[in-house]
């Protein structure tokens, strides 16, 4: 699949971290905003499961649509922050999420899964050119030695959002007035008014962006002590940036996979037998692990290689589901919880060091590395066929799977080599 061609205007940038705190300041909100809409997935999969009495499968094309979209709308989108930069970039981002989050209004209206769905890709689109734009944003406002760090540190906002969501979730959609309303068509309309105003906050946000003065991709491509060489070429000719595409499918995937069943799994009499608004409650510790992790990863990530502490976590995620899956209430309950905790650095981390060394293909990568996030929406469907044919706790061996090329890719796959030749 050939990638959009992108200008040099977007290289790595070995500038001080210290000139840009306003910029990283401005850009956490972005990451907590979409952190904060994607979690919201994990509480709309249930609901919806209920009112339209769907498969774990079915259920699971929630995540096929929201992630679907990183997928057809990332190299467009590459394209569009390329040709106006990643400050507009980020406006027409929230403009379009917002647009997204609108349309849940008719889609509760008509009573219409198909047209949730459409709505959710409607969303994901934004929120993926938010996705293009920030990342490598973030990678430039300072030294690329440190661009783990930094990625991390902007991430754990993400998880900030990811860890408060389950609560306005559970509180305005799963709560127990929703779960003893009549009629699906009452439960259906409860997601209208908190769809409604993450609209208004989006847009908000758009106006505040638009409005803010940000240094421009020019000013960091001419940082005095830059070292980025223009190359020729593709950025798939890096080994490195193409294992780290697999990374992210594989790390997007198991991550998305896992919070999207916590509810049922939580609700499993064998693991805790809760309520549907109470286990929703319980995946803000998931999330709120990754948020944590984050802050210490960006500290220890200062002093240890990126790649084994990547490789350190994902085995440690790998042995934490072994225990939910052989294990049973409590022990099962939390094994899978901590999994959150593993998860913190892996997606800065991968992401980081898939476009070291990239120079002028810089955001050509970046939009091949968000097209990789399509493993969301492929995994947890393939999960979702696992649990019906062979029960839901049997089905968490295939993001076991996905952290075994992790840590593989974290000792061996991340290391830079000559580009392959074309």
């Amino acid at each position: 699949m050939a990638g959009a061609n992108f200008t040099t205007e977007q290289t790595l940038s070995n500038g001080s971290d210290g000139n840009y705190n306003f910029a990283l300041l401005s850009l956490t909100s972005l990451f907590f905003m979409w952190g904060f809409i994607t979690c919201l997935n994990d509480i709309l999969i249930p609901h919806l499961k209920g009112i339209f009495n769907l498969t774990y499968a079915q259920a699971m094309l929630v995540q096929f649509c929201f992630f679907g979209a990183y997928f057809i709308v990332s190299i467009p989108a590459g394209k569009l922050v390329n040709k106006f930069g990643y400050q507009k970039g980020i406006v027409i981002g929230l403009v379009i999420a917002a647009l997204g989050c609108l349309c849940f209004y008719p889609a509760a209206a008509l009573h219409s899964y198909p047209v949730f769905l459409g709505s959710l890709f409607v969303l994901a689109s934004g929120i993926t050119i938010l996705q293009v734009s920030a990342n490598p944003y973030v990678s430039l406002l300072g030294k690329a030695k440190t661009a783990s760090s930094r990625l991390t540190l902007t991430q754990a906002f993400n998880s900030l959002g990811t860890t408060v969501a389950p609560f306005f979730g559970a509180y305005l959609i799963l709560n127990e007035a929703v779960a003893n309303m009549a009629s699906a068509q009452e439960k259906a309309a409860a997601v209208q008014m908190p769809y409604v105003l993450l609209a208004a906050m989006l847009l908000v946000l758009a106006a505040i962006f638009a409005c803010l003065k940000l240094p421009a991709q020019k000013e960091l491509q001419t940082s005095p002590d830059s070292n980025v060489e223009p190359t020729s070429g593709s950025a798939w000719q890096y080994r490195h940036l193409v294992l780290g595409a697999v990374g992210i499918f594989v790390y997007v995937g198991a991550e998305v996979s896992i919070g999207s069943f916590l509810v049922s799994f939580f609700s499993d009499p064998n693991i805790a037998g809760l309520e549907e608004s109470q286990a929703a409650k319980y995946i803000a510790y998931y999330w709120g692990g990754a948020m944590v992790g984050r802050f210490i990863g960006g500290v220890v990530m200062q002093k240890i290689s990126a790649g084994k502490v990547l490789a350190f976590n994902a085995v440690v995620a790998s042995l934490l589901i072994s225990i939910a899956m052989l294990g049973s209430g409590s022990l099962a309950m939390w094994a899978i919880l901590f999994v959150g905790l593993a998860n913190s650095i892996m997606f800065p981390t991968i992401f980081s060091l898939a476009v070291v060394g990239l120079g002028k293909h810089t955001s050509q990568g970046s939009g091949l590395l968000c097209m990789a996030i399509v493993g969301g929406a492929l995994v947890p469907v393939l999960q979702g066929v696992l649990a019906d044919s062979m029960g839901l706790q049997a089905s968490f061996f295939l993001p076991i799977i996905c952290y075994v090329f992790i840590a593989y890719y974290g000792l061996v796959g991340s290391k830079p080599k000559q580009p392959n030749s074309a």
